[in-house]
C-alpha cells in the first residue's frame, strides 16, 4: 500500500514531515515530494501550490508516477455554512467546480459534458475520519466543498455559490483532485479547518491560524494512516 499525503501550501505538509523526520526529497515536474516508511507503508507527501491546476498536477503525480492508491488531502478552507466557525473541521461528502460555467450551452454551472457536477468522496474514508475525530474528541461536520481559481472575498459570490452548488465551504484545491482520484479509481478523503467565516474577529491572524492548524491536521491524518494500516 501507498499513501499519499497532500496539501497546498508548504505549512501544511510540514508538521507531518517533522513527525516522520526520516524521509527522502525526490524532485519531480517541477514540485517536491518526500517519500517515507511508516508502519510498513509507504507515504508520499507534497504540497501542490494553490490552485486547481498545480493540484490536478500534483494528485495525477502521486498516482501515476509514485504509484499512490490513496489519497488524503488536508488545508484550510472558507466557510459558507453558518454553522461553521473558524478552526471548525469539515469533512468533504462531495465537491464541486464553482468556477466552472458553460451553462450558454445549456449546462448547469459545474458541469461539461461526460463528467459531473459533483464528485463524492470515499464513503469508507469518510467513515474513518469521523472514528478518528472521535477518538481526538473532535468535532467535524461533513458536507458539499465547493473549489475554484480565485480568492471569494465577495459575499454575493460566497451566496451565489452556497445556493448554486448547496456548498458549505469553499476552496481553491479540492474538486480538481477529486476529479483525478475519481478518473484514476483512487479512494480519497478532503479534510478542512475553517479559516474565515462570518464570526471572525479583527484580532485573527490567518499566518498563525495556519501554523496551528496545520498541526492539528497533521495529527489527525497521521491517525487515519494508523488505522488505514491496522
Amino acid at each position: 500500500m501507498k499513501i499519499a499525503i497532500m496539501g497546498a501550501m508548504p505549512e501544511e505538509v510540514a508538521p507531518i514531515l517533522e513527525k516522520l523526520q526520516d524521509y527522502k526529497t525526490t524532485q519531480y515536474a517541477n514540485n517536491k515530494y518526500y517519500e517515507a516508511t511508516y508502519k510498513g507503508v509507504e507515504l508520499v507527501i507534497a504540497y501542490s501550490k494553490i490552485g486547481k491546476v498545480f493540484s490536478t498536477l500534483t494528485a495525477t503525480t502521486m498516482i501515476q508516477h509514485f504509484g499512490c492508491d490513496k489519497l488524503l488531502f488536508s488545508g484550510v478552507a472558507g466557510a459558507i455554512s453558518p454553522t461553521l466557525k473558524v478552526g471548525d473541521l469539515i469533512i468533504a461528502t462531495k465537491l464541486s467546480q464553482h468556477d466552472l460555467d458553460i451553462t450558454a450551452f445549456g449546462h448547469p454551472f459545474g458541469y461539461v459534458p461526460e463528467g459531473a457536477v459533483f464528485i463524492e468522496s470515499d464513503k469508507d474514508l469518510i467513515a474513518l475520519g469521523k472514528e478518528v475525530a472521535s477518538e481526538m474528541g473532535k468535532t467535524v461536520q461533513e458536507g458539499i466543498i465547493a473549489t475554484g481559481d480565485q480568492f471569494v472575498a465577495n459575499e454575493e459570490r460566497k451566496n451565489w455559490i452556497g445556493d448554486t452548488f448547496k456548498a458549505d465551504a469553499l476552496e481553491m484545491e479540492g474538486a480538481s483532485v477529486a476529479v483525478v482520484c475519481d478518473a484514476l479509481d483512487v479512494p480519497f478523503f478532503i479534510l478542512r479547518a475553517i479559516s474565515d467565516a462570518a464570526d471572525m474577529d479583527a484580532s485573527f491572524s490567518f499566518d498563525e491560524f495556519l501554523e496551528t492548524s496545520a498541526v492539528e491536521s497533521a495529527e489527525f491524518v497521521m491517525k487515519m494512516v494508523d488505522r488505514i494500516v491496522e
